[in-house]
Parts: C-alpha cells; structure tokens; sequence
C-alpha cells in the first residue's frame, strides 16, 4: 500500500491521463469514422468473450462463501446460461438467475 501522499496522487494522476488516452483512442480519434466490416464483426464476440471471464469466478468461488463452491450460486448460473440459450433474452437470463439464486437462498437458510 502507498503511504505517502505524494506517491498516492502521482499514481492517480497517471492511471487518470492513461484512462484518458484509452478511451480518446476509440472515441476521440474513431468515433466520427465509419469502421471497416471485420472489425466490427470482430468487436461483436468481445461481450462474449468477456462477460465468462467476470462472471465464472463469482460463481465458482464466491467470496460471499470464503470461496467455496456454493450450490444455489451454481444453480443460479445454470439456470441463467439456460434461460439465455432457450429464450435468447438477455433480461430473461438475469432475472431468471436472479430469481433462481435468491429464492434457492431463501429456501436453503
């Protein structure tokens, strides 16, 4: 941890101006240009290349539970991933696994 102030907001700052720049890069110096085909049609799998990567590790080791496997949390996962793939909505797919991990709790104590 940095304890002196001085180091502390040099890190801000920095992390602040690189921020910046990555998101100047998309949109300041590309948001007015039209994009070629395969990069869009690349840019479209990013979601989902992304989204396992968040979502996996608060399913498979949840700090909630000191990072133990948790049955309604599992549950809840598949029940989304399966809402998901049936209906292909999105919405339907959260709040199924919502409602899925809240009431497996409920009933679990």
């Amino acid at each position: 941890m940095i304890t002196d102030k001085a180091n502390l907001w040099l890190v801000i700052v920095l992390l602040a101006i690189g921020t910046y720049v990555i998101r100047f890069s998309f949109l300041g110096l590309l948001g007015g240009r039209e994009l070629p085909e395969w990069l869009l049609r690349h840019l479209r799998y990013v979601a989902v290349a992304v989204m396992p990567g968040l979502v996996a590790p608060l399913v498979v080791w949840p700090a909630a539970t000191g990072g133990n496997l948790d049955a309604s949390r599992l549950l809840a996962a598949l029940a989304a991933f399966a809402l998901g793939a049936w209906l292909k909505n999105v919405v339907a797919a959260v709040f199924g696994g919502f409602v899925t991990l809240y009431g497996l709790q409920y009933l679990m104590g």
